[in-house]
This record gives structure tokens, sequence and C-alpha cells, in this order.
């Protein structure tokens, strides 16, 4: 019987990996530095600070327009972050994230036409368990 062993060299690479990673580090450092329990944007504040300081390239509170059936909607839908047009982030300072949350990220992915997206709740002792990363 022949085995398949995913090693380095044969692994799949994951879409913006590069991108994501710093996004990642710099969520990283803030919680290192500030821990759960603030407000969410306080969490947002720091982020911004964090990625500039990161020389990364992003956008805050990107408007995002529905369209259905050629009916442009407006409902104050806002992205927290948009990085580089290509990773999309939403923050978050909750107990637990919920099915709703998940979606909502998926939902920005499908209306943007963007592939990847971070889901970072910052609500919890250890950032990496508070790390949520989708692809469409």
């Amino acid at each position: 019987m022949q085995r398949n062993y995913v090693t380095r060299e044969n692994s799949p690479q994951l879409l913006e990996k590069d991108l994501t990673d710093q996004i990642i580090a710099a969520a990283i450092e803030i919680h290192k530095a500030l821990g759960p329990g603030l407000l969410e944007s306080a969490y947002q504040l720091c982020m911004a600070h964090e990625s500039k300081l990161r020389n990364l390239s992003f956008e805050q509170q990107v408007p995002l327009k529905v369209n259905y059936k050629g009916l442009e909607l407006d409902g104050g839908y806002r992205l927290d972050f948009l990085y580089d047009h290509r990773v999309v982030v939403e923050l978050k300072t909750v107990e637990s994230v919920l099915p709703v949350h998940e979606a909502q990220l998926l939902t920005y992915l499908k209306l943007t036409s963007i592939r990847v997206g971070l889901l970072i709740n910052f609500n919890v002792p250890l950032l990496k368990n508070g790390i949520y990363r989708r692809v469409l």
C-alpha cells in the first residue's frame, strides 16, 4: 500500500499566505500587549496603527454596497479592514465566535469577490484560538 505524505515540498500553498501571516503577526503583537477585554474599537485603532508600523497596505471601514438585480442597497455595511485589495479582515470582541460571524465574513468575501478573509476575535486568552481563516 502506497501512502501519500504531505511534506513541505508538496504541500499546497495557502492563498495569500504571506499577507495573512503579516496580518496575524500584527494582531498577535497587539494581543500580547493589551490582552483581551477591550472594546472592538480599541483593537481596530491598534490594528490600524500596527499595520502602518509594518508598512502594510490597507483601508479601514470600507463601505460595502449590496447589489441585488441592479438595485444598489446601502445598508451601512463596512469592512473593518481590506488589506492590499486581497484580504478582508473582520475584528470581533465576543465571548465566542458564532456561525453568524463566520457567515458575515463569507458574505463580505462573496460581495467583494475577494477570496481570503480573516475573522479575528480578540476576546480570548490566547489569540491563536480566536483566528479564523476562510477562503472562497
